[in-house]
Formats: structure tokens, C-alpha cells, sequence
């Protein structure tokens, strides 16, 4: 069996949808929360089959507030780039993902947004990503993924949405496994949080359906490029 580590940055925010993908195909993963008592996060040798960086909600890579451990970070998914191990960075996670591909990140609000992505590859996530999709953004400041990476998908401004390092590294600006659970105790956990979010709950909870929807072909094409369904 495969086993994944999935790095969390606040207990609100988890692989949400993604979880019964992982779990249906025997996919395991353990969740490291640094941001606890106690909580640190994983040694590089741990690492074994792929590691998932999620989303900080008001935390970010740049400006006001940057996540703690954001270097540490940064040097785990490094390592893990070089040594051709799958990377998978969700909303923060693909900042940091980002930087550690030597691209970069850029200061912006903290931003929480309901709308769609649209395709740019008709190859991308190995044909399985839709013409369009879900995209639901709850992050500060954003990526930029460097010169050499493929951008798979633009957001509705024309920002890369989804973008791909190398073979199996994928960062995903908005969480196409988001919950309207997740974002009403993101808004409840930190003091800070976006201005009137109610038209967005809203809004999220009616994309409930078609965000379980895309995200079938989705996974699909996580699993097929990073291999997770190989066997050893």
C-alpha cells in the first residue's frame, strides 16, 4: 500500500473530498499538524511515497503573514522534487511548492472565492482534467509557478489555477476537494477572515455536486501521474 504524508497548516483545512479517493483505492496518508502543542513535522526520510502540502487559510508565503516553518517546509518538498517523489500543493501548499521550484510567490489579500478554472492543455492531469471546473480559493498571497512549469488551468482573472513541476508535482491554487465545513470553521478558527462570507457559503454549498463530480476525473489524473497506484 502507498502511504502519503499530508502536511496541515490549520485543523479546519484537510484533504476534504479527496480523503474517500485515497481511501477507495488503498491509498493511505497520515496528517502532520505542526501548528499544535506537540505537533512538529515529519523527518525527510518519512517521506516515502508522496507528500501533500494544504492550504494555511489566512496564513501565507509573502506578505503580512507567513506561515511558521515555511522554510523547513520549503526544504522537505525540495528534497522531495530532487528525488522525484510526487508533490501535491493545495492553496498554500502551491505557494510553497512554488518556491521550492525556484519560482516564487507573490503578496495578495487573503481571498475567498467561489468560480471555475478552465483548461489550458488538452493533455493535462494525463487528459483528465475538465474543460472546466470548481475552483474554490480560500488563501493569502499566490503562487507563481517558475518559467519551465505547465500551466494547466487559468482562474477566471487569468491567474495560474492549476500548474505541474516535472512529472508528478501539481499545484492547485483553489482546493478541488473543499468542504462548506471547511470554510465556515476556517472562518470560525482565526479572528481574521474574509468580509461578508455568506454569499460564499452560498455559493459553495450550491457546487456541492459538481465539485464531487469533477473532482472523479481529477483524481484520476493525480493518481495516474503520480504513480500512487503502482506496485512497488
Amino acid at each position: 500500500m502507498k502511504h502519503l504524508t499530508v502536511i496541515q497548516h490549520t485543523s479546519a483545512d484537510y484533504l476534504g473530498l479527496m480523503e474517500d479517493h485515497l481511501e477507495g483505492r488503498r491509498i493511505g496518508f497520515s496528517y502532520f499538524r505542526p501548528f499544535t502543542s506537540g505537533g512538529k513535522l515529519p523527518e525527510a526520510e518519512a517521506i516515502t511515497d508522496g507528500l501533500i502540502l494544504l492550504g494555511g487559510g489566512p496564513w501565507g508565503s509573502v506578505g503580512d503573514r507567513i506561515v511558521p516553518n515555511l522554510d523547513a517546509e520549503i526544504r522537505l518538498a525540495r528534497m522531495c522534487l530532487m528525488l522525484e517523489k510526487p508533490v501535491i500543493g493545495i492553496g498554500l501548499g502551491a505557494q510553497i511548492l512554488s518556491l521550492a521550484a525556484d519560482g516564487g510567490a507573490s503578496p495578495a489579500p487573503l481571498q475567498f472565492s467561489t468560480g471555475h478554472a478552465r483548461r489550458e492543455l488538452d493533455d493535462a492531469l494525463n487528459g483528465y482534467l475538465p474543460l472546466t471546473s470548481p475552483h474554490v480559493v480560500y488563501m493569502r498571497d499566490r503562487p507563481e509557478p517558475p518559467a519551465y512549469a505547465r500551466i494547466l488551468a487559468r482562474d477566471e482573472s487569468g491567474h495560474p489555477a492549476i500548474f505541474q513541476i516535472g512529472q508528478s508535482a501539481i499545484g492547485f491554487t483553489g482546493h478541488p476537494g473543499f468542504k462548506l465545513a471547511m470554510a465556515e470553521d476556517l472562518v470560525m478558527e482565526f479572528e481574521e477572515s474574509p468580509e461578508n462570507p455568506a454569499p460564499r457559503f452560498t455559493a459553495l454549498g450550491q457546487m456541492k455536486h459538481e465539485m464531487e463530480d469533477a473532482l472523479v476525473p481529477i483524481m484520476t489524473g493525480i493518481i495516474q501521474l503520480t504513480g500512487w497506484m503502482n506496485k512497488n
